[in-house]
């Protein structure tokens, strides 16, 4: 088992990848790292300037990049370790397309949208709120890097992209994305040796 000081030597932004699938332990463990529930009273992963968790995550998973999910951009939902469809279909190339064209972005089996709700945090805050917003993405980001280094696999925050293409609807339709500081706006993961996890991830009926 990897300690944290070697995770955070070992840390590095990849842009290779594989066609090799996540398994479901795997992306629960991810989630849980960045979003998860382990503290009392709703107590979460990452920290979060008054309890108040702006942050929401979709996964866009791309055809064969789960095994046994169908491809699709998922919403987790912290309470219960969830996750719901909000779309159906690859949607790797237009999130590709939308980030100023970096494909390589449509390789990885999936990619983790790191999103902010700004005023769930502002309310209390006021204009400080969206600095502790930013600073949150940048943690939640963090997270991220260490389990995906910890699982043997790899990731990279893409801070390229077109704000109104991807918050915009263009591409997700439906979709409404606020997306935050580019350094930690998308989060890619690549596929190497599979390890075994404890969590498991049950998807919303």
């Amino acid at each position: 088992k990897m300690s944290v000081e070697e995770a955070i030597k070992g840390r590095r932004s990849e842009r290779g990848f594989t066609d090799t699938p996540l398994t479901l332990k795997q992306l629960s463990q991810i989630l849980w790292a960045a979003q998860g529930i382990t503290g009392t009273r709703g107590k979460r992963a990452a920290p979060s300037a008054g309890a108040t968790y702006p942050i929401d995550l979709y996964i866009v998973v791309g055809e064969r990049g789960v095994k046994g999910m169908e491809a699709g951009i998922y919403h987790y939902i912290p309470k219960g370790h969830q996750i719901e469809r909000v779309l159906s279909g690859d949607r790797r190339i237009p999130l590709a397309r939308a980030s100023f064209r970096q494909m390589f972005i449509s390789d990885a089996p999936i990619s983790i949208v790191i999103t902010g709700e700004y005023e769930r945090t502002m309310a209390r805050y006021w204009a400080r709120g969206r600095r502790c917003v930013h600073m949150e993405a940048g943690h939640v980001g963090e997270n991220i890097y260490l389990q995906v280094e910890s699982l043997g696999l790899g990731t990279v925050a893409v801070g390229a992209f077109h704000d109104d293409e991807v918050s915009g609807g263009r591409y997700w339709r439906s979709m409404d994305f606020t997306l935050l500081t580019p350094k930690h706006g998308v989060i890619v993961v690549e596929i190497n040796p599979l390890t075994s996890l404890k969590r498991s991830l049950e998807e919303k009926r």
